[in-house]
């Protein structure tokens, strides 16, 4: 092998001992991930094969580490395949051996031989009231570093609700000035990948499908589709409950015992759009709603201002930018002091009843 140039992703494979059989199941295994058809996975195959390892600078700015917390558990791919195998992880100060100026001149170095190609990604809101303060690296502001090393960039990954949204500290009353990432950068492409924190293996089933086909299909809120395309609601497992009109009223009821619909506990599963309740965490184990607690809403924009946790949807809180999705029976039924399924079922019936023309422009099927 050449050693003036990178190892194709393949061939560091390789060299940990693994031959092209387990390179193919690991891009099998990642196009199912990602719910791509055969041929997909062999044209992946055929693309990460022949790929130098890219370069992938990861900068932490105001985050709380869960969501690197949460990437280090992923299962498809683990993350010690994808920074040993499929990627160069050139930064990060969570993960690197080294520390301060050895650091920071690792970093420099690394995004000067990949300019323009390699991969940022950003974990947590960038400050910028007085002049940034409010977080500093290496004596260089967050917005300083941000801005520099999205210049080289070929595509910004933001992750976490922070990074994508400004998260927690773009609360009420945000005295940072936090800012999401695509707030600040505007000239290189930005795929955002919600959560507090993120689904690991979204995170990395996005990166590599980032190096194989480049910026997947996004959202309006530039998230991709394969992940955030439906609502955590027309997937749960509760949904028959909730459709019968069987609620809990408390944590501790039976009908939480029994599993119904925690919606007037206030379950934001309506007007969220995540992979939660098909992915779920841990290996697939579990997702919150599995475990007795309402969806937070923690991947849309605003979750944290946008209403009591607690509070039913039904409340005109008017903070939720997707609430229309409820479909106008749910929101009817709450205003008129009505049960929410009876309502439902009776506005069905009408819908199956009139020309499809007619259907509401803001409502989903069940």
């Amino acid at each position: 092998m050449n050693s003036e140039r990178e190892p194709t992703i393949l061939e560091s494979f390789q060299q940990a001992g693994m031959g092209r059989r387990t390179f193919l199941k690991f891009c099998a295994a990642t196009a199912s991930l990602l719910v791509l058809p055969a041929a997909r996975a062999a044209e992946m195959a055929e693309r990460l094969a022949n790929m130098p390892r890219p370069t992938v600078i990861y900068l932490s700015f105001q985050e709380c580490t869960g969501c690197l917390e949460s990437l280090t558990r992923s299962f498809q791919p683990t993350l010690e395949s994808l920074i040993f195998n499929t990627i160069s992880l050139s930064y990060n100060d969570t993960l690197q051996a080294a520390a301060g100026e050895a650091a920071e001149a690792a970093r420099e170095d690394a995004m000067r031989k990949a300019w323009g190609k390699y991969v940022l990604i950003v974990d947590g809101s960038i400050p910028r009231a007085e002049d940034g303060v409010y977080c500093v690296i290496a004596g260089k502001s967050a917005l300083g570093s941000l801005s520099h090393a999205a210049e080289g960039a070929a595509a910004i990954i933001a992750i976490g609700t922070c990074a994508a949204f400004g998260g927690i500290p773009y609360a009420a009353p945000n005295p940072t000035g936090a800012a999401s990432v695509q707030d600040l950068v505007g000239n290189r492409p930005v795929i955002n990948l919600s959560g507090c924190p993120p689904i690991p293996e979204v995170i990395t089933g996005t990166i590599t499908y980032f190096l194989s086909f480049g910026v997947p299909d996004l959202d309006a809120y530039k998230r991709p589709v394969m992940f955030y395309g439906t609502s955590i609601h027309d997937r749960c497992y509760r949904r028959p409950f909730y459709d019968k009109g069987l609620f809990a009223k408390s944590f501790d009821d039976e009908g939480a015992r029994n599993g119904w619909c925690l919606y007037e506990l206030g379950c934001k599963g309506p007007v969220t759009y995540n992979g939660c309740a098909t992915m779920k965490w841990n290996d697939g184990t579990s997702f919150p709603i599995e475990s007795g607690h309402g969806c937070l809403g923690c991947s849309e924009p605003n979750f944290w201002d946008g209403g009591g946790f607690y509070q039913p949807l039904s409340a005109a809180t008017g903070h939720w930018p997707k609430a229309e999705v409820l479909g106008a029976a749910a929101v009817l039924g709450s205003v008129a002091g009505i049960g929410t399924a009876v309502v439902a079922r009776s506005r069905q019936r009408k819908l199956e009843a009139a020309d499809s023309s007619k259907q509401q422009p803001g409502e989903r099927s069940s």
